[in-house]
């Protein structure tokens, strides 16, 4: 599949092209669907790395405020047919660098991290904490795996306890029952709450 440096969108372009997505489940997750139902009414929810955006038409449907955000061309392409009338959420560029205005209430996290190439995961969790407003939500679905290979890349045991904590605190933690084959065995939903005392540098 070439040596794009998945921290690029040539890299994530090329998949798509080629339809090429593994990591691509085509449907919504059942935690995610539960989860939804969850939150307060027009809750402000922010996808990066969004694809071909199945979840954005879930929160958008359910009344949610969307913004939907992927840097490659090629998965907005593929999510403005997914999501039809709710096209307007998404937003072609890159989601370290957006201007996305007032904080968000979640966000929610689906193969985004795990796409990062691990040299860049340092700044996951201050650019999320930074969109949060005090005690918003990150949730969604976290990948494990002892593979130095890539994408996805997977968490080592206590990898994401060091990202995060400081800025959040985790409030849910259970095992997945209706992973795609690449992430089978080896995802867990969490949410992880921003801690209000939290000040990005």
């Amino acid at each position: 599949m070439g040596k794009e440096d998945p921290a690029g969108p040539a890299f994530w372009e090329k998949r798509y092209r080629e339809q090429f997505m593994p990591w691509d489940a085509g449907r919504v997750p059942g935690m995610t669907h539960a989860f939804i139902t969850s939150l307060a009414p027009r809750s402000r929810v922010l996808i990066p790395g969004c694809g071909s955006a199945y979840e954005a038409r879930a929160f958008a449907e359910a009344g949610h405020d969307v913004i939907a955000v992927d840097f490659s061309a090629a998965a907005i392409e593929a999510a403005r047919g997914v999501l039809g009338e709710w096209a307007h959420c998404l937003k072609h560029g890159d989601f370290f660098t957006m201007d996305f205005g007032s904080p968000f209430d979640v966000v929610y996290e689906r193969a985004f991290l795990c796409a990062l190439p691990r040299r860049l995961w340092p700044s996951y969790a201050p650019r999320v904490a930074d969109v949060l407003r005090p005690e918003g939500a990150l949730a969604g679905f976290f990948f494990w795996d002892d593979s130095e290979r890539g994408p996805p890349f997977g968490l080592k045991p206590g990898e994401l306890e060091a990202l995060l904590d400081g800025a959040f605190k985790r409030s849910v933690d259970v095992a997945v029952t209706d992973s795609i084959p690449v992430f089978q065995g080896k995802e867990r939903w969490q949410v992880w709450l921003r801690n209000p005392g939290y000040r990005p540098a």
